[in-house]
């Protein structure tokens, strides 16, 4: 089955308007595109030139002939194949926008846009990397049968990785000590691509900077497949993206212990005054300044002064962090992830808006209040016990809105499914070297682990 038929519901009989379909099949196909372009920021920006007036007769006769060849519902294509079809349609509105927002949901040319990337009229810049062909059900369904997620390398078509935020490399290093003998006895290759903000030449991080041997040792063992990323932003990806030295999508992404407060407040509910008023009393006041010649944020922590990287403090939010990782793996895992990380995120995961209230910190007072069962169902969680998130409430199923579509970071995250675990660690599943530390914080609260499979 193709990628698009998979997305849609095959049926049979002739129908002349895509409101004879099933609301379900219509609303699928409308998701499908909506899908696509979110996980395509690259195509979504490229997409811009084939609706420019010299282009538009091409890009027109070229989704013609694709969608032709495309198997879809009756209801869908045949209206589609006639919106589409006007000889001398030069310029989007030579087409009848009504009909293309009732099959895309999309105004005009947003629509031509969007279908354009769905129909697969523009590369991919990293098409050199494979993907994985499973689909999110049967991905699914693995995970609900496995124990550790990681072990999908080892069944999937591809065995790719992502891993942001990878600060030591000790993940990765795990990851591949426990797959990669495998994975060679079957002749196939482990392509795992980490990214970290940290400059490798910076003064400050400390211990999150990765060794150089273990750094080489990587390099050794997984060669052309392997690469780290130092001074990056996992948030601008587009220089890595266009020469194509990064996958479009990976089997697996992962992200540990993500880092606080970065993604400890969401700037979608809590306004920046409010932010800024908890880290200063719970972090102590701070200022810009330099360190040995290189830009840093300066820390009061009581009698302590504290030196980190300037962007320490940048406040990106879990909402931003999940789309991100839904845009790029079929899988994702976050692992060690601290108790004020974990509610912030488990607010945007759920539907209901009462999960998000504005201007309201979480506060271990308020936590049993805001979120009432779920609270109290994951607070009974022992250590290495798990729970499906739709077992206690509703997941959130918005997809990207034509209006929110070139702002990513407020539509809601895309997940089929949400697993929790209690636990910073756990039998044969590869971890961070912050997740194995948490064993002698005695005075941290158990972080969590998180399992999600992107729609």
């Amino acid at each position: 089955m193709d990628k698009l038929s998979s997305l849609t519901v095959e049926f049979t009989g002739h129908y002349s308007s895509p409101m004879s379909a099933e609301p379900h099949q219509l609303d699928e196909f409308r998701r499908g595109i909506s899908l696509r372009a979110r996980q395509s920021p690259g195509q979504w920006e490229a997409s811009k030139r084939l609706i420019e007036q010299h282009k538009f007769p091409e890009t027109i006769s070229r989704l013609l002939e694709q969608v032709r060849g495309k198997s879809l519902p009756s209801a869908i294509k045949e209206p589609l194949l006639r919106v589409l079809q006007p000889q001398q349609a030069t310029r989007v509105q030579d087409l009848d926008g009504e009909w293309l927002k009732t099959l895309t949901g999309f105004p005009p040319a947003k629509a031509i846009r969007a279908l354009c990337i769905f129909f697969e009229l523009i590369a991919h810049p990293g098409s050199q990397w494979p993907m994985l062909t499973m689909s999110s059900e049967e991905i699914e369904a693995y995970v609900e049968r496995s124990t550790n997620p990681f072990d999908l390398l080892r069944d999937a078509d591809v065995a790719s990785v992502l891993d942001l935020g990878a600060g030591d490399l000790s993940f990765a290093d795990e990851l591949a000590e426990r797959y990669m003998p495998e994975l060679q006895q079957r002749h196939r290759s482990l392509i795992l691509h980490c990214l970290d903000r940290l400059d490798p030449r910076s003064q400050l991080g400390g211990p999150l900077h990765p060794h150089q041997d273990r750094l080489r040792a990587l390099r050794d063992r997984l060669g052309p497949t392997f690469s780290f990323f130092g001074n990056q932003d996992m948030f601008a990806l587009e220089k890595l993206d266009e020469t194509g030295k990064l996958a479009p999508r990976y089997t697996i992404v992962t992200c540990w212990a993500p880092a606080t407060p970065t993604f400890a407040y969401e700037p979608s509910r809590l306004s920046p005054s409010i932010i800024t008023g908890d880290l200063s009393h719970t972090k102590g006041s701070f200022r810009s300044g330099r360190f040995r010649g290189e830009p840093a944020l300066e820390v009061q922590h009581g009698e302590r002064l504290l030196l980190f990287p300037p962007w320490k403090f940048d406040i990106i939010g879990p909402l931003a962090l999940l789309n991100l990782m839904a845009a790029r793996g079929a899988l994702c895992v976050l692992g060690a992830v601290d108790n004020q990380v974990f509610w912030e995120i488990l607010a945007q995961l759920l539907d209901d808006s009462r999960y998000r209230p504005q201007d309201r910190l979480f506060t271990t007072e308020n936590l049993p209040e805001i979120f009432g069962e779920v609270y109290h169902a994951l607070n009974r969680l022992s250590i290495g016990d798990s729970v499906n998130l739709a077992d206690l409430g509703t997941l959130r199923r918005s997809g990207l809105s034509p209006e929110s579509i070139d702002d990513r970071n407020q539509a809601g995250p895309a997940f089929r499914s949400v697993r929790i675990r209690r636990g910073a660690t756990f039998p044969g599943i590869p971890a961070g070297s912050t997740a194995r530390k948490f064993s002698g914080m005695v005075e941290e609260v158990p972080p969590w682990f998180l399992t999600l499979v992107s729609a």
